[in-house]
């Protein structure tokens, strides 16, 4: 018995091969696939490596596999390879419930929409469309983890992982602040805005634990919220578990006294009235109370992830009109399936990003936004 080993890019011509030189009477052990090393961008070849035994005469009296039928089955486990690590591309985007609200079949935008992309690449921005991600931000991301495939002359990840591939693109699109965290000895004032129902009041408490509890800081909070019923004595509430100071202004001028007397603490957080975006006339009233600390205010815009992105860009939309956006805080993530906002609103808007809430408890449910948690999100 001898094994000889076949290399080439045909598998077909391999066997074919093999069987001229060791006649019909030969045994294919397995086969291997190969890719060859990258050469700059372009992806290398898949090489194959053909194994094969041959028979001894007095092995030629047992039955031997038909070279059809070989070709055959090497053909099937090619084909079963491909089912099991590339996703049914057509027959999702040809389903309606598996597009989000933004692609539709009638103008064929499922299907048009990637046709430079091929593989592994096509398969992931498949995932991240299915999570509510714009087709034009996924391609934006996704191709910065590829590389050129020679075959196809398609984009094809060029990175181990398909999550690799997204926090490369994640990288260079989305900004990220950190976290809110003292480093130049100087006062920092976050004040938390943005719509009815988002979470402002618990999420900023959430930053005021980590900042008390983990960083020891000295930190007072100040509520403009005199309008919801309610809302000053849930705050001032969180303040006393916490032995912080709390305040409710509804004045521009008593707001910048209350700041320089508080001028020796490290944070200030200061917590606004829930408005629509719509509501210009109260939107006014906000710019208003805030408008004496304006240049010394770093505006926290929060958001939650289950609106829908037209909803989303919208509320961005008007209170940048009134406010100089810090940074995005996403709240709400635990009540959507498909947080593509987490993508399209910092990559659409350039806004930086900071939190992300994933519960109601105060404080464990709290990250920090960083690429790859931004992945997980998006691909479990």
């Amino acid at each position: 018995m001898e094994i000889k080993v076949y290399e080439g890019y045909d598998l077909e011509e391999l066997i074919q091969k093999a069987k001229e030189e060791l006649g019909d009477d030969i045994k294919i052990l397995h086969y291997e696939t190969v890719e060859e090393k990258k050469f700059f961008f372009f992806k290398g070849r898949k090489k194959y490596k053909l194994f094969v035994e041959t028979v001894d005469d007095e092995e030629l009296t047992e039955p031997v596999v038909k070279f059809e039928e070989l070709l055959e089955k090497v053909e099937e486990l090619i084909d079963r390879k491909i089912k099991t690590s590339l996703p049914k591309i057509a027959q999702n985007i040809a389903s309606p419930e598996n597009l989000p609200p933004h692609i539709s079949l009638e103008n064929g935008a499922g299907t048009a929409v990637f046709n430079e992309f091929t593989g592994d690449a096509l398969h992931l921005l498949n995932q991240l469309v299915g999570k509510d991600v714009l087709p034009e931000v996924a391609k934006k991301l996704v191709k910065e983890g590829c590389g050129l495939d020679i075959d196809t002359n398609k984009w094809d990840l060029n990175t181990l992982t398909e999550k690799e591939a997204l926090i490369k693109g994640i990288k260079r699109y989305i900004k990220f602040t950190g976290a809110f965290d003292k480093e130049d000895g100087k006062l920092k004032i976050f004040a938390f805005i943005g719509p009815t129902g988002v979470g402002k009041t618990t999420n900023l408490f959430k930053i005021a634990s980590q900042l008390v509890i983990d960083k020891k800081k000295k930190v007072a909070v100040i509520s403009t919220d005199t309008f919801k019923v309610g809302a000053s004595h849930q705050a001032r509430t969180y303040a006393n578990i916490l032995n912080i100071p709390f305040y409710s202004i509804s004045e521009s001028k008593k707001l910048r006294n209350t700041v320089e007397e508080l001028k020796n603490f490290d944070f200030i957080l200061i917590d606004t009235v829930g408005r629509s975006h719509y509501d210009y006339w109260r939107l006014g009233e906000i710019k208003e109370i805030l408008s004496g600390l304006e240049e010394e205010i770093n505006h926290v815009l929060t958001i939650s992830c289950n609106y829908k992105n037209d909803d989303a860009f919208e509320v961005v939309h008007k209170y940048q009109t009134f406010f100089t956006i810090h940074s995005l805080f996403f709240t709400k993530i635990d009540e959507t399936l498909k947080p593509g906002l987490l993508l399209n609103l910092p990559v659409e808007t350039r806004l930086s990003v900071s939190y992300i809430s994933t519960g109601q408890r105060v404080p464990e449910d709290l990250k920090v936004l960083t690429p790859e948690v931004t992945a997980s999100y998006l691909l479990g």
